[in-house]
C-alpha cells in the first residue's frame, strides 16, 4: 500500500480500513498467497531529509510495536508492505520497503530464475551503490539496478532499463518470463508505480478515485470526509469494498502521483544496448 496526501496518522492507514494491509497479511484475496507472514515494513516521511523505516521479521498482525508507533506517526507519504518470501531468507534486510537516500522502493512479485541471474545482475550495479545493498532479495536487486540506470533523474526510464536488463539476462539463461512485478517508489514528493510482467499477466494493482468524486458518490462514508482533497492510494488489493473507489492500473503501465498532476502511461522495457 502507498499513500500520498495531506499528513495523516499511520494507524488510520494501516489498521482502520475494513480490508487494511494488516488484514491482508492474514486474509489476502487477490495475492498469490493467502497469508503474508514473512515480515513486513513501513516507510514514511517526516522530519529530516531521509525517510524513516520500521521493519520486522514478525508477522504484521502480531507486532504491538507497530501499533504503538502508528498511533503517533503523522505523514504525507507512506509505503507499507507485507512479505511472502519467494526463496530468500526471512530476515530484516530482506523486508520492504528498501531505502537509499531519499528514495523508498517496494516490489510485489518475483524475478524468475533469480538464482541463476544473480551474479550477472550484481555486476551490473553501479560500484558506487554496490556496498549499500544490505539484503539478498530480487526486489532489492531491482531497486539498485533502477538506481544504477538513473532512478533519481527519470524513474520511468530507469525502471524500464532495469527490467530490460533482467529480461535480457534471463534470456541468456533460458528463463522465458523472468519479470513479474508491481512496484511503488517515491522520493517523498512524488510517487511512481509500475505494473508489468514478461508474460503480460501481472499481479493486481489499483489506484483510488479522486476524493471529491467519492464524497459525491458516498456522502454517508465518514472516513472520506476526513481525507484531504489530494489523497491518493495505490494498493495491491482494495482497502474497502466501496463502489467506484478503485481503478485497476492497466497491464504494462506506469503512473505518477505528485506535484503537477497525475498520469498513467504505457510501460515497456528498454533493452540494454
Amino acid at each position: 500500500m502507498a499513500y500520498s496526501g495531506e499528513p495523516i496518522l499511520a494507524a488510520d492507514l494501516l489498521f482502520r480500513p475494513e480490508h487494511s494491509l494488516i488484514d491482508q497479511s492474514l486474509h489476502s484475496r487477490l495475492g498469490e498467497e493467502t497469508t503474508n507472514g514473512d515480515g513486513f515494513g513501513v516507510g514514511w516521511y517526516g522530519e529530516g531529509t531521509e525517510p524513516a523505516v520500521y521493519k520486522s521479521i514478525e508477522p504484521a498482525w502480531n507486532d504491538e510495536n507497530l501499533r504503538e508507533i502508528a498511533r503517533q506517526v503523522r505523514t504525507p507519504m507512506l509505503l507499507a508492505h507485507v512479505r511472502t518470501s519467494t526463496g530468500t531468507p526471512v530476515q530484516r534486510s530482506n523486508c520492504h520497503p528498501f531505502r537509499h537516500g531519499r528514495w523508498l522502493w517496494m516490489h510485489n512479485g518475483v524475478l524468475h530464475g533469480f538464482h541463476e541471474m544473480r551474479r550477472e545482475l550484481l555486476l551490473a550495479v553501479d560500484p558506487a551503490l554496490f556496498l549499500d545493498m544490505e539484503g539478498s532479495t530480487d526486489s532489492e536487486m531491482l531497486f539498485y539496478l533502477a538506481l544504477t540506470f538513473g532512478l533519481v533523474d527519470d524513474p520511468f526510464a530507469a525502471v524500464a532499463r532495469a527490467v530490460g536488463l533482467v529480461e535480457e539476462v534471463g534470456r541468456t539463461h533460458g528463463v522465458e518470463n523472468p519479470v513479474q512485478m508491481t512496484v511503488a517508489t517515491t522520493d517523498g514528493e512524488s510517487l511512481w508505480v509500475f505494473r508489468y510482467s514478461s508474460e503480460r499477466h501481472s499481479r493486481s494493482l489499483f489506484f483510488s478515485t479522486e476524493i471529491a468524486t467519492l464524497r459525491a458518490l458516498h456522502p454517508e462514508v465518514e472516513a472520506l470526509q476526513e481525507l484531504g482533497g489530494d489523497t491518493r492510494f495505490v494498493v495491491s488489493e482494495p482497502l474497502r469494498d466501496l463502489e467506484g473507489a478503485w481503478n485497476e492500473v492497466p497491464e504494462s503501465s506506469a503512473g505518477r502521483v505528485g506535484p503537477g498532476g497525475d498520469e498513467i502511461r504505457p510501460f515497456a522495457p528498454i533493452t540494454p544496448t
